[in-house]
């Protein structure tokens, strides 16, 4: 039986002022969700370029489906990884995770054929969607409670910093004037890897989380990294303050637990936040892929605007959601999750229900479309963030990123039927209907609303305070 180990490793982590190395950390695995909007974005921008016989040759079909592949692959590998990093430690996957993308997308650019495509385009999601957990985890266990809110939600926003950037470039690498056809695509898929090589030396002298390693059994290497992490702050010019004995905690180390017992905590002792983060991240999911990937078609089917055109379009639109979690971000370590949670959710649901009117009358053109969808995802960008944020931090340490895992998969196959259904609502383009496509727009501004609601009577006040109080970690309780 192990021995019940007391500890100031959490207290001390948590009493930390911000400094150049929570930068650093943050920038580091932050990068993930920049990776992933870039990812899809270009993915989404190459697709008509794949289709010409000077490419792959492609058929409309085809595309979608190295589209789906990818998600696929995200999915399974939030699954596989997210367990893993639970299991074997954050740091181990979260350089794994980003070195699969690496290869993988790389070689994806070099692709002669369908099947070449899809068997690394899996792998290349595989590996995003492996950041996810473990990006999530490690962030939310060694950043300081009062400000794990706002940082859980800039990290989050970041992946429509990507999608800016595989936006503009491929404004200028799909332009057959500058690039030939079957070079620009091939470039496109490049940038991911040449901007994660960089990050990926970074990450490799990134410390592993202290909490896991006390949970783990490793005492001695939590309170070392610990004092590393203690020493970097001070010689960064910020003082620490002393940390009060009584703040001390009891470990016996747990390790990974079965799906039983993961099954246990999820469904019988925290069911009402299982609900929560599931609403959360449903909501959010269907919302997004359902106006994101449908947002080109929208614009050229009502308004004319060309596929050429289109991406300047996208840039305000993806401006719009990245400006949100910045700069909302903070409220929600100040107001409240609470608070902040709900009222995102209801005010951007309501907006959209508007502005979905607006378009249905007819009232609108591509300009204003464009301006009120990123008004209404300004603060949507904020409330999706805050999904992520709630699933990451409510549930025991030793299962976070399978939890994490759990509730991205969940979502993402919902949110996949987004698409699908607002495609078909949009309908022929020669007889566009859009009264058909505002009751789309009504019931995913239900769904944003109905998910507010249910934060408004479940959401946790979970503020500035430690992840231990929020939720104990199993080795917590088998400590008493």
């Amino acid at each position: 039986m192990e021995t019940v180990v007391r500890s100031l490793v959490p207290a001390r982590l948590d009493r930390l002022p911000w400094s150049r190395f929570h930068t650093r950390f943050v920038a580091a695995l932050g990068v993930a969700w920049v990776l992933d909007g870039m990812e899809i974005t270009i993915a989404s921008a190459v697709g008509s370029v794949l289709e010409d016989s000077r490419t792959l040759g492609l058929s409309a079909v085809e595309v979608g489906i190295t589209a789906t592949v990818y998600l696929v692959g995200e999915v399974i590998g939030a699954l596989v990884f997210g367990r893993l990093s639970d299991r074997f430690g954050r740091r181990r996957l979260f350089i794994l995770t980003l070195g699969l993308y690496l290869v993988a997308n790389g070689i994806t650019a070099f692709s002669p054929n369908l099947a070449f495509l899809l068997f690394f385009r899996f792998w290349s999601g595989a590996g995003i969607g492996g950041e996810y957990s473990a990006i999530h985890s490690a962030i939310d266990e060694l950043i300081p409670s009062h400000y794990r809110g706002r940082v859980d939600l800039a990290v989050s926003g970041t992946y429509w910093l990507g999608a800016m950037i595989g936006t503009a470039s491929t404004y200028v690498l799909l332009n057959p004037a500058v690039f030939p056809i079957n070079l620009g695509w091939r470039l496109g898929l490049l940038i991911g890897p040449l901007l994660g090589v960089a990050i990926w030396v970074l990450r490799r002298h990134l410390p592993e989380s202290p909490r896991w390693l006390l949970t783990h059994g490793r005492q001695e290497d939590a309170e070392r990294t610990t004092a590393e992490i203690e020493a970097a702050v001070e010689n960064g010019g910020a003082p620490l303050a002393p940390v009060d004995e009584g703040r001390a905690m009891e470990f016996r180390p747990h390790g990974a637990p079965s799906y039983r017992e993961i099954a246990r905590v999820l469904l019988r002792e925290y069911p009402r936040r299982t609900f929560l983060g599931a609403t959360l991240m449903i909501s959010q999911s269907f919302l997004y892929n359902a106006i994101f990937f449908t947002y080109v078609l929208v614009l050229s089917t009502f308004y004319g605007v060309t596929p050429h055109d289109a991406s300047k379009y996208l840039f305000a639109f993806a401006l719009g959601n990245l400006a949100g979690p910045l700069l909302l971000g903070r409220l929600f370590d100040t107001l409240g999750r609470r608070v902040m949670i709900s009222s995102t959710y209801i005010v951007s649901g309501t907006l959209l229900a508007v502005t979905g009117w607006l378009f249905k009358e007819g009232m609108l053109t591509a300009t204003t479309q464009t301006l009120l969808w990123s008004v209404i995802f300004f603060i949507a960008s904020a409330a999706a963030s805050s999904g992520y944020l709630t699933v990451s931090e409510l549930f025991p340490l030793e299962i976070r990123a399978l939890a994490i895992a759990l509730f991205f998969a969940v979502a993402q196959t919902f949110g996949a039927l987004g698409p699908t259904v607002f495609g078909a609502l949009i309908g022929d383009r020669d007889h566009p209907d859009p009264t058909r496509l505002f009751y789309g727009y009504l019931f995913a501004a239900a769904m944003m609303v109905f998910a507010g609601l249910v934060a408004l009577v479940l959401a946790v006040n979970a503020e500035r305070r430690s992840l231990e109080h929020l939720a104990p970690p199993l080795s917590m309780r088998d400590a008493g």
